[in-house]
């Protein structure tokens, strides 16, 4: 993985924009309409398309823009998650909404997940999260969210080689060394129904062996592994009512355990892991503080980290890293552009946003990121002004810190 050596570097956390065509070709995919050869067409042309954006924008380690995981509409929350849904065996339809599984009540020392509906946040604000005017809208409601029935295995082969040849073509295209590519982590995974484990645990070790498939795939590919666990933060906000930061804490490592687990034997330095408080449009006030989950998320075998800071709700943790300890062979990946706003952050203040990081774990280490993905979640053209500033900022910095 490298590392800022000489300037500032730059990257993104994942999704991007994706153009209508490709909308629309998933949209089709998804009702059975499409072809599958004019798809695969179009999505190795969407994503050699991405690839070279990037590369104009000045972001120095792209992505694919998770192009391979459908996305129907123009506004999804869920694309990074619901693409494992075709690439797990064991699940069945069960016919529910995200926001239908039945709701559940934590206890002191006995906590449990609630539903997505029963998330403290949106219940305090009830009123904004059901005005489709307000502003808080995740686009459509999915309703074919699964059950796993059976024993957990990864079917997705096909689909991930498909994803690793159309970035590797797209890479050597516009001669660029080095991309990520992303993956679920198993937190994050094993939120859906579980009929078949006999326990939490048992079912998300059970997640994260199925995606160690497909975390290998990547990482034997050459390109560098990116996991998407939200859950890992974002849990906070679905138990209900909000528990104790201790009892939090025990009820997360089990899915740090399983992450590692599913990582054995995997290069730490071709991997980075992405935590966030979930990307969507809303208050935000019942995230955990990043004080009280950074020893947690530094448990993680990874050889780098992203993470927000560049929203209102938490760009003031920066100073988090102050007390905490970044072990020596890590880097960081500050989030210093923001998904959850459509103004454009100014090229000044995204300098000053690295020069933060950089004073307090060295130069070497940050690599300027977004908050979270951009693509479902600002329109197009301002995502891609969003990178720009991202380039723009980090030239300033480097200036700066060189």
């Amino acid at each position: 993985m490298k590392s800022s050596s000489d300037r500032v570097l730059t990257s993104h956390a994942g999704s991007l924009p994706r153009p209508d065509d490709l909308i629309e070709a998933n949209r089709q995919r998804e009702a059975g309409r499409a072809d599958e050869a004019t798809f695969q067409k179009a999505l190795r042309q969407g994503v050699a398309d991405v690839v070279r954006r990037q590369k104009e924008a000045g972001i120095a380690v792209p992505g694919d823009g998770e192009y391979g995981k459908s996305m129907g509409h123009k506004i999804n929350y869920r694309a990074w998650w619901s693409y494992s849904f075709q690439r797990l065996g064991g699940l069945k339809v069960a016919g529910l909404g995200l926001y239908d599984f039945p709701v559940r009540r934590s206890s002191p020392g006995h906590v449990v997940l609630s539903s997505f509906g029963d998330r403290r946040d949106r219940l305090r604000f009830a009123a904004a999260y059901s005005d489709p005017d307000s502003g808080v809208s995740t686009g459509p409601r999915a309703t074919d969210w699964p059950v796993c029935v059976g024993p957990l295995t990864y079917t997705g082969h096909a689909a991930i080689a498909a994803d690793i040849a159309n970035f590797k073509a797209a890479l050597a295209a516009n001669g660029i060394g080095e991309g990520f590519m992303t993956s679920l982590g198993p937190g994050s995974a094993s939120r859906i129904g579980n009929e078949h484990y006999k326990s939490d645990e048992e079912f998300v070790f059970a997640c994260a062996e199925a995606m160690r498939e497909e975390y290998k795939a990547i990482v034997d590919a050459g390109l560098v592994l990116q996991i998407d666990d939200p859950a890992i933060a974002e849990n906070f906000d679905q138990i209900n009512p909000e528990p104790s930061v201790e009892d939090y804490r025990r009820f997360t490592m089990p899915r740090i355990d399983a992450l590692n687990h599913a990582l054995r034997g995997l290069p730490r330095d071709r991997i980075r892991f992405h935590l966030c408080w979930g990307s969507w449009h809303g208050p935000h006030t019942t995230d955990i503080a990043m004080r009280d989950i950074v020893e947690v998320m530094l448990r993680i075998d990874a050889g780098a980290y992203s993470f927000e800071a560049g929203n209102v709700r938490h760009e003031h943790e920066w100073a988090v890293w102050k007390e905490a300890k970044l072990p020596d062979d890590r880097l960081i990946l500050p989030g210093v552009v923001s998904h959850a706003t459509n103004v454009v952050e100014h090229p000044e203040l995204v300098a000053e946003r690295i020069g933060r990081f950089a004073k307090l774990v060295g130069r070497e280490r940050v690599i300027a990121s977004t908050d979270c993905g951009l693509g479902g979640r600002v329109h197009r053209d301002i995502a891609w002004a969003k990178l720009e500033t991202l380039a723009q900022g980090a030239a300033i910095a480097s200036r700066q810190l060189w």
